[in-house]
């Protein structure tokens, strides 16, 4: 395969991308899916003609986190924070945090039918298969109302960062004691001090950089200060989300020190590049990643019965629970919010990083691809459906 091969087909996946997001803008269909099911179709055609390719699986948790990292950043970026959008995000974070321990409770009781195995295994490869994926969930609410969106982007968001810190605390505590709670309430306060200290310090760069390349030094010292947080097991992705905030709300901090110190001239055209920059960024990431996790699928896995039902139990549950949570507890957030509850790039991620000794075959890639293809198709549905009627009723 010849360089220009090579170029022709980046720049094509890169336009087949473009034209998914207008289809999806249109129909509420997620562009992500259509990306799936390119990466598949490339597979068949790769398959057919026995083309030689690169091992993808070697790039992809790479790709996927750098994506995940600028897809959380790009919609923190979006957030203006108020006093009475508290309740907001008061009822985001419960949502996140309590439909994720009813969803990785059941799971793990799916999992022990399914395998036999100890519940500790079974608990831990139940954890990416429970975390919403905020990198398929908040680009695919871009068109619907703001209360909606602004709920999906915190709820997502907090879902990545909370199945995060459980992974972490699942695989380095396999025997939990009163000091692993000392070491998580450590960590988390790490991160939380880290994240001042971050958030104040970039802002500071981004006021007294004067060369005309500032964006990328930017995101990649937040991409660095991640990836050296993850390198100790502290939950960087809430680092990530809180700069994001920081710098969209930094203008309404009213003490005069602050205002002096890192609030500058152009403040407010920088934030619009940045968030240009992270936003086209995370587009082309997004892109590639989900096109090379079709591509990488064995879909002739899907043939067999046992793991069509077990999926198909294990995406009935994750609905339940959600329809459950939100009509009981979050009336105003049940249609069109309960069906986006998506698995997808932070579930894949979470799953390659489980340690090799951890990972149950009965369990594998087979059941992620299934999972992950099955709830964007149910959010598909749901969306064009929410929308149909949301049209009928403006119509009368």
């Amino acid at each position: 395969m010849t360089t220009y091969t090579v170029l022709i087909i980046l720049s094509a996946l890169v336009i087949f991308s473009y034209l998914f997001d207008l289809v999806a803008s249109k129909t509420k269909l997620p562009s992500v899916l259509l990306l799936l099911f390119l990466g598949i179709g490339l597979r068949l055609v790769v398959d057919k003609f026995e083309i030689h390719t690169y091992n993808f699986l070697q790039i992809l948790p790479t790709l996927g986190t750098v994506g995940l990292i600028l897809i959380v950043f790009e919609g923190s970026l979006e957030l203006k924070y108020a006093k009475d959008k508290n309740k907001v995000i008061k009822g985001a974070f419960l949502s996140a945090f309590l439909i994720l321990i009813a969803t990785v409770a059941v799971i793990t009781f799916i999992i022990y039918q399914i395998t036999g195995k100890e519940l500790y295994l079974c608990f831990v490869n139940a954890i990416p298969f429970s975390v919403i994926s905020s990198a398929i969930a908040i680009p695919s609410v871009a068109n619907i109302n703001n209360k909606s969106k602004e709920f999906i982007i915190y709820e997502s968001s907090f879902s990545d960062i909370l199945g995060i810190i459980l992974l972490n605390f699942a695989v380095s505590n396999q025997h939990i004691t009163v000091g692993s709670f000392g070491e998580l309430a450590i960590n988390t306060g790490l991160i939380l001090l880290l994240s001042v200290i971050a958030c104040i310090t970039l802002l500071y760069l981004m006021g007294k950089l004067r060369h005309h390349i500032k964006f990328f030094l930017i995101i990649s010292i937040l991409i660095m200060v991640y990836a050296i947080s993850q390198s100790f097991h502290l939950s960087a992705l809430v680092l990530v989300l809180s700069f994001g905030l920081f710098l969209n709300n930094a203008d309404t901090i009213k003490h005069a020190w602050f205002r002096s110190k890192f609030i500058y001239k152009n403040l407010s055209n920088d934030l619009i590049q940045l968030h240009q920059l992270s936003a086209e960024t995370a587009f082309i990431l997004r892109t590639f990643f989900f096109v090379i996790f079709g591509f990488t699928m064995n879909i002739y896995q899907l043939n067999d019965f046992n793991t069509i039902a077990n999926g198909l139990i294990i995406l009935a549950c994750i609905y339940f629970i959600r329809f459950a949570y939100l009509y009981f507890f979050k009336r105003e957030h049940v249609v069109p919010e309960g069906f986006v509850t998506p698995r997808g790039l932070i579930s894949i991620l979470l799953y390659y990083n489980l340690p090799q000794h951890l990972k149950l075959t009965e369990i594998g890639t087979q059941f992620l691809f299934m999972v992950v293809l099955g709830s964007s198709i149910v959010m598909s549905i749901g969306l064009m459906s929410s929308r149909r009627k949301v049209a009928i009723e403006e119509t009368h």
